[in-house]
Order: C-alpha cells, then structure tokens, then sequence
C-alpha cells in the first residue's frame, strides 16, 4: 500500500497499536455487514501524530492520540471508518455512503489517514509503560458509555451480562473503577467468571443457566444492568437482567443480542424502570476513561495483553478468534 496522503480535515498517524477484536475473521468473510472493498480495515487505534491538516487545531504532531473510528455528521448518519456498524437505524444512507468513500481507510496499518473528527488527544500518554495496552481503551470506552447511561454507579449494584467476553469484561474493570458496590459478572464461561471474580471482593458471579426465573434471582436485585451479551438464540437472559432490576432500575442495550425484547407496559410503568440503549462513546466518556487510568483507578495490569503483527494477517486473524474475556490481541505494526 502507499503512503496516505495528507488531505483536508485529515491527521496523519503512526499506528502504535490497534485492537484486533475477536470476531474480525466474520468481518473478513463478510459476516458483519458490507463494506466498500477494498480498503484497509481497523476500527480504531493508538497512534503517534506525524502530521495534520492545515483546518486541524486540536491535536499537533508528536501528541498520542486515540482513533476512535466515529464519524458522526450529524441526524442519526455516522459510520465507522475502516468498520462494519452504522450508527441511527443502522441502515446507512447516500451520505454514509459518501461518507465512506471519502473516509475509507482503517488502521490497521503502519500509517493511516484518519478524519479530526475520530482523533482525541491523551494527555500524559506519552509516558505510559505500554502504549500496546492502551488499544483496549475504546472498548473500555464503549462500556463506560453504555453504564454512564444509567447515571452515577458508586455506591450502586451493578450486572453486567455477557461479562466473560472482552465488551463485558471491560464494562466490569470500568463499574469497578468507578465505585459501584457490587458488580455482578454474568456469563456461561466458568473459567472466565472465575478470574473475573478474582478482581476484586465486590465481584459476584453467575453462571447463566437458561433458566429466567432461576437467572433472575441469581442475578439480582440490582440497581443497573449491562447487557454486553453477543447473539443468542433467545432474549431470555436479557429479559432475566429486566427481571433482576430493583424499582427504578435502569437496563442498558449495548451488545449484540439481535431479538426482540417482550417488555411488559405495566411492569415497566408502575416499577419505573428505564430501558437505555448506547452505541459506541463520545469525547467526554474517552477523557473520563482515560483519566480513571491515569490516576491507577482503572488498572489495565487486570487484562491479558497479546500481540501480533502485520506478517501474517490469518494467523493473526486466529488469535484474536481465540481470545476473549480480559485478554485481547493488539495489532503492533
């Protein structure tokens, strides 16, 4: 590939390091949704500034910056650069296929063009033991999103379902980092539940068991729930995580369950209970994260670090399929 070229509204970086998710093999074949090939894929990454448009003021040459992939122009159109995932009905339209065609290029990459709009600059980063480890920020950030949807978590009980993968596991570093007074970890992987449960004493786990009432009851009663889970054959774990709630409890939707959720009106309205949905993060939640691991209150020392390289893209590939929970594979150029 050649060099990108600088262009207007655009930073040039130096990819340091980018989160290879696990289920990018799907995204190769096809699986997740189109894209206009052929391109260089990546959805976000940590990288070294090199250059910057004349029209870009917030970040400079030599700053560390978090790619966050997030294009939003505005009225429900964004999409993910070099990605799969459309933000508003999900649907697209023929702005975020122009949208595309212009930004069409991820990161996974030595240098990559990417748009102002996705760069947010990391203070301090620059003295940061291991830059590598910082690739798992935007999916820490996705989590914080979806539980700051909730509201303040400290002091409060917590779930998070599907917690043994890597969304999940994230979602309870973060719970944890930020105060909540229990966090309940729930999952079907009992290897992966039991060294999340080791993180910390307010850690509770649960092992689904396909049972609502049962999962209800072993989830429960919290204040805030998580749905992190990935596609499932019924709604049936997240309708327990409903079920879990206590009066006034907020459900928040930020996996990839792809059923319809039978929500029952009168439950809902006299337990006042809120029903959230959240896709990806914004500026702020990024800054939050980012100043939680600075201060040592989100340790990232918790989450196993792998890393692959640009030589051999299947075997890569093969890792990150094989990697969940609190490990992830990071694409080290």
């Amino acid at each position: 590939m050649p060099e990108p070229a600088l262009r207007g509204g655009g930073v040039l970086v130096e990819v340091l390091a980018a989160h290879l998710p696990a289920y990018t093999k799907a995204v190769v074949k096809g699986n997740r949704g189109g894209l206009p090939v052929p391109l260089t894929l990546g959805p976000s990454c940590v990288g070294r500034v090199l250059d910057v448009a004349p029209d870009v003021f917030h970040v400079a040459p030599g700053d560390i910056v978090l790619d966050t992939a997030l294009l939003d122009a505005g009225e429900g159109d964004e999409i993910l650069v070099g990605w799969v995932g459309l933000g508003g009905s999900g649907d697209g339209s023929a702005r975020t296929d122009r949208m595309r065609a212009v930004w069409r290029d991820g990161v996974f990459a030595e240098k990559a063009l990417c748009p102002k709009e996705t760069m947010i600059k990391l203070p301090g980063a620059e003295h940061h033991p291991d830059l590598a480890r910082l690739a798992f920020l935007p999916w820490l950030c996705i989590a914080a999103a979806g539980l700051h949807a909730a509201g303040s978590l400290t002091g409060r009980d917590v779930a998070v379902l599907g917690a043994t993968g890597q969304l999940g596991g994230a979602a309870v570093l973060v719970a944890l980092a930020e105060g909540a007074a229990t966090v309940t970890a729930v999952g079907r992987n009992e290897e992966a539940l039991d060294r999340l449960a080791k993180l910390s004493p307010r850690v509770r786990v649960h092992r689904l068991t396909g049972d609502r009432a049962a999962d209800a009851a072993g989830i429960g009663p919290v204040d805030v729930a998580l749905d992190a889970l990935g596609a499932t054959p019924t709604a049936d774990a997240t309708m327990a995580a409903y079920d879990s709630l206590r009066p006034r409890g907020t459900l928040v939707l930020v996996g990839g369950v792809r059923q319809d959720l039978p929500i029952p009106y009168g439950d809902l309205m006299h337990r006042r209970i809120t029903l959230r949905g959240s896709w990806m993060s914004d500026a702020d939640t990024v800054r939050t994260v980012w100043n939680l691991v600075r201060a040592g209150l989100l340790d990232l020392s918790a989450i196993e670090l792998l890393t692959a390289g640009l030589d051999d893209p299947a075997a890569a590939l093969d890792l990150a399929e094989r990697t969940t929970g609190l490990g992830f594979v990071a694409l080290v150029p």
